[in-house]
């Protein structure tokens, strides 16, 4: 997949104070782009207060498939100035950008003055004033499209398919404020244009990451959801609760995180595929849990849905800092999965992913999602439905005389697990340390033993090249992961036009290392480039501690909530090429 490099793509960034319905207007112009044939990402930025108060919805419109926000907006277009200067730093804007403002707004903030935007007024709520029922968010609509050169028609065919069968009034009013922004537009000078879409060859959706988790889940064959509600993973259980009852399944909403992963485990246990969802501090919460899910091989899947850290942090906002608790955080030795998704779409093959490694494997694992791909909608190509389906290796009973030995020492390190009922199949399941059959020791044999079979099931398994996206050639590597992988991407096709040839490695499987595998990918590379928004840089630790890197790579990190943007990978690039 390639992502639009600019040039035929427009970044529009719409802000408001709550109730200015900025996201209702943005809601609908992603769903008329899907409509037309374009491919969008949809981002919203909010205060600490989470729901209510300002906002702004952060929108990137193109022809070719979008992965990562550009490094300015073109359009920055304010209802009112009600908080707006709270994203001065999240909304970068140049010389070529259009601030569009209503004039009763009063003074613009002087950091967008300083950008050196060309400022325009538009005096949307007094045109909305002029229409029964009329609302500003509608004239900015109809003046953003305007603006870009986007189609009206697929506009008024999503008010009416959102609006005229609930209130006929509020359709004539929608549609009559879009035509009166679209009028208005022409006094507002030019503006960046967008191309023409492309005929479509797939069938497209519009899907937010966590939907997309969700959707995994379900089809990975997830039966059971036990979670409790945090930004940003709550969307997670929104889906679940509704679809898990069409396929036979049970969702719970749970008293809190420490319940939510014991009654998974309890699910699995008793031989459902089980899920949860949550965010860093629940999985901090989570932890124990994890362990005795590690410990009796008995399988589970936790969403961490990254936020900015430490503790309640910044909710609203994107990081990449839990990789080190997801990896490490268990205690003692406890080897487990833990997988990544790069995209909105891959939100939805990453999460089917997990659950069919953690089911095959008899091992928690952990999916870590963060909050830019989880809480941003994207237009995408609707991804195929692979047969990744979780199986277990199912116990049978025994000889008779035998005994059944449910941590039967391996050569796959995999034993056939029974469901509970099972003729013969008795054992028992805790966190101690056991024998082959369950029976709890503290002998340093049967310690050792069991420490090896856990680690070899994971080390041993086959995962295809599912591990990592590998994409491009060249003598210099880009590194990355999660959200960032959408700049990453867009940073390296800018460099190959330039002259400089990059390869892209996105690692999908975090943990188990793929030593020969990344090894073989890194084979010629002279530079490497790590790219991560974490602060103290875990990513690039992560690598240099588990892997023999050809050679010392350089890192470009940063904490969130601020996203990485293609232009400074891009420009880091071409200084490494020189």
């Amino acid at each position: 997949m390639t992502t639009s490099s600019g040039s035929g793509s427009v970044s529009i960034a719409m802000c408001g104070s709550g109730g200015a319905g900025v996201m209702t207007a943005a809601n609908m112009f992603l769903d008329a782009a899907a409509e037309a044939g374009f491919y969008a990402l949809f981002g919203r930025s909010s205060g600490p207060q989470i729901r209510g108060g300002e906002a702004a919805a952060l929108v990137r419109l193109g022809v070719d498939p979008i992965t990562s926000v550009d490094d300015t907006f073109d359009i920055m277009l304010a209802i009112d100035w009600q908080g707006v200067q709270r994203f001065a730093a999240e909304l970068p804007l140049s010389k070529n950008s259009i601030v569009i403002c209503d004039p009763s707004a009063g003074e613009v903030p002087e950091a967008y003055v300083k950008s050196g935007a060309r400022i325009v007024h538009l005096p949307m709520k007094d045109l909305a004033k002029a229409i029964p029922g009329g609302r500003p968010n509608m004239i900015a609509l109809g003046a953003v499209a305007a603006l870009i050169g986007f189609p009206v028609a697929p506009l008024t065919e999503v008010l009416g398919k959102s609006l005229k069968k609930k209130r006929a009034d509020a359709f004539e009013a929608s549609v009559a404020g879009v035509k009166a922004g679209a009028e208005a537009a022409a006094t507002l000078g030019e503006c960046k244009k967008i191309g023409a879409p492309k005929a479509k060859d797939v069938k497209r959706w519009t899907i937010t990451g966590n939907y997309g988790t969700g959707l995994g889940a379900i089809r990975g064959g997830v039966r059971f959801c036990a979670a409790y509600p945090i930004t940003p993973a709550t969307e997670v259980l929104e889906y679940l609760s509704s679809a898990l009852p069409k396929v036979g399944g049970v969702f719970v909403q749970a008293e809190d995180e420490l319940a939510s992963v014991n009654m998974c485990i309890g699910a699995s246990y008793g031989g459902e595929a089980s899920i949860t969802s949550t965010a860093g501090p629940g999985l901090s919460l989570m932890i124990e849990g994890l362990g005795l899910s590690m410990a009796s091989e008995t399988p589970v899947v936790v969403v961490d849905v990254q936020r900015v850290g430490p503790s309640t942090g910044i909710a609203t906002k994107c990081e990449q800092s839990d990789l080190n608790i997801a990896v490490y955080g268990l205690h003692g030795d406890a080897p487990h999965l833990v997988v990544a998704p790069n995209s909105i779409s891959d939100c939805i093959f990453t999460t089917q992913w997990g659950v069919y490694l953690a089911e095959a494997l008899q091992s928690p694992c952990i999916v870590l999602s963060d909050q830019a791909l989880g809480q941003s909608r994207g237009i995408i190509d609707a991804p195929a439905d692979v047969a990744f389906v979780g199986k277990r290796l199912v116990a049978e009973a025994p000889a008779e005389g035998e005994v059944f030995k449910r941590y039967a020492n391996t050569a796959s390190g995999i034993s056939p697990m029974p469901v509970p009922g099972q003729p013969g199949c008795q054992y028992t399941a805790d966190g101690l340390e056991h024998t082959e059959t369950g029976t709890p020791t503290s002998q340093s044999s049967d310690h050792v033993m069991q420490l090896d079979k856990r680690q070899r099931k994971l080390t041993g398994h086959d995962y295809g090249n599912h591990w990592a996206t590998i994409e491009g050639e060249g003598d210099i590597a880009v590194i990355t992961w999660g959200s960032c992988t959408g700049a990453a991407r867009e940073a390296v096709d800018r460099a190959r036009a330039d002259g400089v040839n990059a390869k892209l490695i996105a690692l999908r499987l975090i943990y188990p290392t793929r030593p020969e595998h990344l090894g073989d990918a890194l084979k010629g590379v002279k530079k490497i480039l790590v790219v991560e928004q974490s602060h103290l840089g875990q990513f690039t630790r992560y690598l240099r501690g588990e892997y023999d890197l050809p050679v010392k790579p350089e890192q470009l990190s940063r904490p969130g909530p601020l996203p990485m943007r293609p232009g400074e990978i891009h420009a880091r690039l071409l200084k490494m090429g020189k």
